[in-house]
């Protein structure tokens, strides 16, 4: 079979996509974002996809259409995450056309799907989508796509369940044509983190529950491998001083998941730890698990999360775009006095060490931290490609969008 051809929406460095097409049955066909150095990222690493550097609501869908070569039905996969912008004013879909200016970036989203009938779609967007406007938001989302046709369930995911070593919670929508079986990905990884209170807890996807307390699973006596820690995920990495950098690996991988980031990799890019200030580096020798390891006098203000390490024993916390400043969020490395370099932030939203990026520090940090960790967007797409095993196979299904 011909691989399942996937448009990738607010693309970003092409992350979420990058999971799909490692998981062998699907070919990224097409981008599209704002930011310059996003899609630059994006093209390095699906060179034969058609992007497009633009605002969503500027690019008319015939364009696509066109650049692309694929008409109505011939798409297999849409995936996407549109802002969160994009939920203030959903309007009813029906009131839209492909060129209304005042369409919100979700409903470009929806009229993507609408113009080229994938059999599938994925939405990825933050966990707050689930009680924002105490749900209702989310219900008219739900309702938009079953006027299309599609049948629609959504789960709360935390990536360090699918082998990320990171804390990352993310809401993640399923769509597909009525007919089609939904299918959402099984953990693969155990561990008790806190996720956000929903009334509907089936909808939290974990390993097991007990009262509402995530806990360890086991099934048929087969218990699941612990989460991937901050340390199993980068401590192959060579030592590095503030302002340092490195070219060279210089030890072997020391986990499956180090053994598996370096895969295909020849050399050692983005390893370069910040030139912290004198007073910075004061304040990271105090660090700790929290702010209130600084002395006072250090500081005058911050989030709890400011001027602390990550445990070098658990996932990380959430890796944001600032992760190279310690002012901003909790990103000091569990044992080297310095932030982490853009490698290890790489490495801890699971890219592997071949995937190329492009920019400057600033903005690759920037890429990184707004991604789709590339193995959960993986974990999705096997359950999709199971999605298209349960029936018939892509060709009619083809026909039936079309």
């Amino acid at each position: 079979m011909a691989p399942l051809k996937i448009m990738d929406l607010f693309s970003g460095t092409g992350g979420f996509s990058k999971g799909f097409e490692d998981a062998g049955a699907f070919e990224v066909v097409y981008g599209i974002d704002m930011l310059p150095e996003a899609i630059a990222t994006f093209r390095l690493n699906h060179p034969r996809a058609v992007t497009f550097t633009d605002d969503i609501r500027e690019v008319r869908l015939g364009v696509v259409a066109e650049k692309t070569g694929l008409a109505r039905g011939e798409v297999d996969v849409i995936v996407g995450g549109p802002p969160c912008q994009g939920f203030s004013s959903i309007r009813p879909f029906r009131s839209m056309t492909e060129d209304d200016p005042r369409n919100s970036l979700f409903e470009e989203f929806a009229s993507y799907v609408n113009y080229f009938r994938p059999a599938v779609f994925v939405m990825e967007n933050v966990v707050g989508l689930a009680t924002y406007k105490n749900g209702t938001t989310i219900e008219q989302i739900e309702c938009c796509f079953s006027e299309l046709g599609y049948d629609v369930d959504w789960r709360v995911l935390n990536a360090a369940h699918f082998g990320v070593p990171q804390k990352r919670e993310r809401l993640i929508m399923i769509g597909a044509l009525e007919g089609m079986s939904l299918s959402f990905p099984k953990p693969t990884h155990a561990g008790v983190f806190r996720t956000i209170g929903l009334r509907e807890r089936h909808r939290i996807l974990a390993p097991a529950e007990n009262n509402g307390i995530v806990s360890l699973f086991e099934e048929d006596d087969i218990k699941l491998p612990r989460a991937v820690t901050v340390m199993e995920a980068i401590g192959d990495l060579p030592w590095l001083a503030a302002g340092e950098q490195a070219e060279i690996y210089c030890e072997d991988p020391q986990t499956d998941y180090q053994k598996q980031r370096r895969a295909r990799s020849t050399c050692l890019e983005w390893h370069v730890a910040t030139a912290h200030s004198s007073r910075m580096l004061e304040i990271i020798r105090h660090s700790g698990s929290n702010i209130n390891s600084v002395p006072g006098h250090l500081i005058s203000s911050g989030f709890s999360s400011c001027y602390s390490r990550l445990e070098p024993d658990e996932p990380s916390v959430t890796i944001t775009v600032n992760f190279v400043h310690p002012a901003s969020n909790k990103c000091i490395h569990p044992h080297q006095d310095r932030a982490l370099t853009i490698r290890e932030g790489a490495r801890l939203q699971s890219f592997d060490d071949d995937f190329r990026f492009t920019g400057n520090r600033t903005k690759i940090a920037k890429q990184i931290g707004n991604a789709v960790p590339p193995l959960l967007g993986r974990a999705i797409a096997q359950s999709v490609q199971q999605m298209f095993g349960m029936s018939a196979g892509c060709e009619a299904r083809r026909e039936v969008a079309a």
